[in-house]
């Protein structure tokens, strides 16, 4: 029992370090020697590169980000086919009842890692592509149909942060829709409220009416005193 609770530690552990890969400020540092966290809205997520360097950064960013999630998902059911076929589970632990809640656990570490970086001193972005990934590997009926969402409110609002809270709050519904287990529902809701919490500045602008658009840059504080000076 000991080696098994082990490893389930050990996954826990490894999807949050891959949640903190720092994908979008390394992509910026090695490409203009800029700390993204110090530009526009400070995120290191694809969004606030895509507002820095372009398209292409921004969609390399957003496919790294979302990898990391599909890979956290990936290691639990790569643990639970292993632990399957191995004697060194007891019996007493049952496989499929306790799949789903790893699964969850690591998808928890991956957006947590993916948010608060152990490699940039606990900053980083808002776990929007990281979430995409996960639900993906979960259900991809889901993550489709949360994508689906997004693209539909971003091509109306053409607003990301808008698109991103709408698929947040969607997914937990869409869960329900597609009869996916309890586990799944919990995070849904953990990490829909998760993301949401994540954009409390954007939804001050949207609110305020100043949240940009695509294509649009944020502004600063500090880089609004420099322009009054």
């Amino acid at each position: 029992m000991a080696i098994w609770l082990s490893l389930c530690a050990a996954i826990f552990v490894v999807a949050y370090l891959l949640g903190s890969f720092p994908t979008g400020y390394i992509a910026v540092k090695q490409l203009t020697g800029i700390d993204i966290r110090e530009v526009g809205s400070g995120s290191t997520g694809a969004t606030n590169v895509l507002r820095t360097l372009g398209k292409g950064p921004g969609a390399f960013v957003l496919g790294v980000d979302c990898l990391k999630g599909v890979f956290a998902i990936a290691l639990v059911y790569a643990l639970f086919n292993f632990a399957a076929t191995s004697n060194f589970v007891p019996k007493t632990v049952d496989l499929q009842l306790w799949q789903p809640w790893m699964v969850i656990l690591a998808g928890l570490a991956a957006i947590l890692g993916h948010s608060k970086s152990i490699f940039l001193g606990f900053t980083g972005g808002k776990s929007v592509a990281t979430s995409l990934g996960i639900l993906l590997a979960m259900s991809w009926q889901v993550g489709l149909a949360t994508l689906g969402v997004f693209a539909v409110v971003v091509a109306i609002s053409r607003i990301v942060s808008l698109s991103s809270i709408s698929g947040a709050i969607a997914v937990s519904i869409l869960m329900l829709l597609f009869h996916q287990p309890l586990p799944y529902i919990l995070f849904s809701i953990l990490g829909g409220f998760y993301v949401i919490i994540r954009h409390r500045s954007n939804i001050e602008r949207l609110l305020a009416g100043t949240e940009p658009k695509i294509g649009q840059k944020v502004v600063t504080e500090a880089e609004k005193t420099e322009q009054t000076v």
